[in-house]
C-alpha cells in the first residue's frame, strides 16, 4: 500500500471520529479543565472547619459510628476521617444504587454535629456528573465516556501520522503559528488545529490513558501486565489473621487504632479508617499526607484482634513497596487532574484542557469549510461546461 493511500485512510479514520466523538471530547476537556481546581475553590467557598485542640481522648471509630447512624439512618458508611492532630472528624457515606454521597463532620470530643456536606449538589458535583456520565444516566453515559475516550486515542495518533511534516519546509510551518496580515482564517484555523494539536497531544495523551485505566476495567488490567506488573491489578482487603472479632477485654481492636496510627505515622495529614464488613476482613486504612494527592497514600490493612498489619497482594499496599507497574496505575487520578505535582501541573492542566476542547471546533470548522469549497468548485465546473 502506498504512503498517499496510507494517509488517505488514516484522514478518514481522523475525520470519522472528530465527527462522531467530537462532542463527547469537548465536553470531557471543558468539564476537566473546571474540574482541576475543584478543591482550591471549595475550600475559598467554603467557611473553615476548625475545632480547639483539647486534651482529652477523641472519640473511638465505634462510638463515631453510632453518632453518624443515629443522624443519618440507613445509608452506608464508607470510612471515618481523622486529623492527625487538630481537626474535626469526617465521617463519609456512599452508596452506589441509588446513589448517596455525603459527609458528616463531628466534633472530636463531644459528638457534636459541625457540619454536613452533600456532594451530589453543587456546581462541582454538575461538572463532574458531565465529565463522567455526560449527564445521562450512569448505564448510558459512562460506556460513552469510556469508549469515546479510547476513540479519542485513535484521534490522536492519526492526528500526529497527518501532522508529520514530508519535508523541512513542512516542518518548519508545522512548529509554529507563522501568520502574516494576508493570512486568510481558514488557513488560521488549519494551523490552530494542527500546531496545537501537536504540542498538546502529548499531555493529552497522559489525560487519556489515565481517564482509560480508570474507566475500563479490561484496561486498567492489559496495561498494568504490559508495563510489566506483577501483582493483582485491583482492590484486594485481605482476611483478617484471627478469628475473635474483639480483643479479650471486650474493647474493640478498632478503637485503638486512632492513637497507633498517630504515632506510627507523625508525618501523615490524615487516617481514614474503613468498618470491616465481615469478621473474616481486616481493617482497611488510608493514610495519606498530602491534601488533593492520592498516589504515595500508604494503604494498610490490620487484623481486627491483634492490630498486627496484614499484607495484601494488590498494588494498594505500602507505598514504599509499590514497583514502578504499580506507581503508573496508583498515579492515575493525580496525573489526569494535574495534581501530580501540586499548582503548576494543575496550572498546565488546565490550560492544556481548554486547548483540547478547541480541537474538534476547529476541525468541525476545517471540515465545513472544505465541504463547502468542494460544493463551489462543482458548482463552477457545471457553470463551465467543464
Amino acid at each position: 500500500m502506498s504512503k498517499k493511500r496510507k494517509r488517505k485512510i488514516f484522514r478518514y479514520i481522523h475525520l470519522f471520529i472528530g465527527l462522531t466523538g467530537g462532542l463527547i471530547v469537548f465536553i470531557e476537556a471543558v468539564t476537566g479543565a473546571l474540574w482541576v481546581f475543584n478543591q482550591e475553590i471549595t475550600a475559598i467557598l467554603s467557611s473553615e472547619i476548625n475545632v480547639e485542640e483539647k486534651a482529652l481522648p477523641r472519640l473511638t471509630p465505634t462510638r463515631v459510628r453510632e453518632i453518624a447512624e443515629t443522624e443519618i439512618p440507613g445509608k452506608a458508611i464508607h470510612g471515618v476521617l481523622y486529623q492527625n492532630g487538630a481537626g474535626p472528624i469526617e465521617v463519609i457515606f456512599y452508596e452506589g444504587e441509588p446513589e448517596f454521597y455525603y459527609s458528616l463532620f463531628l466534633n472530636p470530643y463531644t459528638g457534636n454535629v459541625i457540619h454536613g456536606i452533600d456532594h451530589e449538589k453543587g456546581f462541582f458535583a454538575f461538572i463532574l456528573d458531565g465529565h463522567m456520565h455526560l449527564w445521562l444516566p450512569p448505564a448510558i453515559g459512562e460506556p460513552l465516556v469510556s469508549y469515546g475516550t479510547l476513540l479519542f486515542l485513535i484521534s490522536i495518533i492519526t492526528g500526529i501520522v497527518l501532522w508529520w511534516p514530508k519535508n523541512k519546509k513542512g516542518r518548519r510551518q508545522r512548529f509554529r503559528l507563522d501568520w502574516k496580515a494576508s493570512t486568510r482564517w481558514r488557513r488560521k484555523n488549519f494551523d490552530l488545529h494542527t500546531v496545537l494539536g501537536f504540542y498538546v497531544s502529548s499531555i493529552a495523551m497522559i489525560f487519556v490513558l489515565t481517564g482509560l485505566i480508570m474507566g475500563l476495567n479490561w484496561f486498567f488490567y492489559v496495561f498494568y501486565v504490559t508495563a510489566g506488573g506483577d501483582k493483582e491489578p485491583a482492590f484486594i482487603i485481605p482476611a483478617n489473621k484471627t478469628e475473635l472479632p474483639v480483643s479479650l477485654d471486650g474493647t474493640p481492636g478498632i478503637d485503638q487504632l486512632p492513637d497507633l496510627l498517630n504515632q506510627t505515622y507523625p508525618d501523615a495529614q490524615d487516617f481514614e479508617i474503613h468498618y470491616p464488613y465481615a469478621d473474616s476482613v481486616s481493617i482497611y486504612v488510608e493514610v495519606s499526607y498530602r491534601d488533593g494527592v492520592y498516589y504515595d497514600s500508604d494503604y494498610v490493612f490490620f487484623d481486627q484482634l491483634t492490630l498486627s498489619q496484614v499484607e495484601t497482594p494488590s498494588i494498594y499496599g505500602k507505598y514504599e513497596d509499590a514497583s514502578v507497574p504499580d506507581h503508573l496505575m496508583r498515579m492515575g487520578y493525580d496525573l489526569h487532574v494535574g495534581a501530580i505535582l501540586g499548582l503548576p501541573t494543575k496550572v498546565l492542566a488546565f490550560l492544556v484542557s481548554l486547548l483540547i476542547a478547541t480541537l474538534p471546533v476547529t476541525g468541525v470548522v476545517m471540515y465545513a469549510g472544505r465541504k463547502r469549497k468542494t460544493q463551489r468548485s462543482g458548482k463552477l465546473s457545471v457553470q463551465t461546461g467543464q
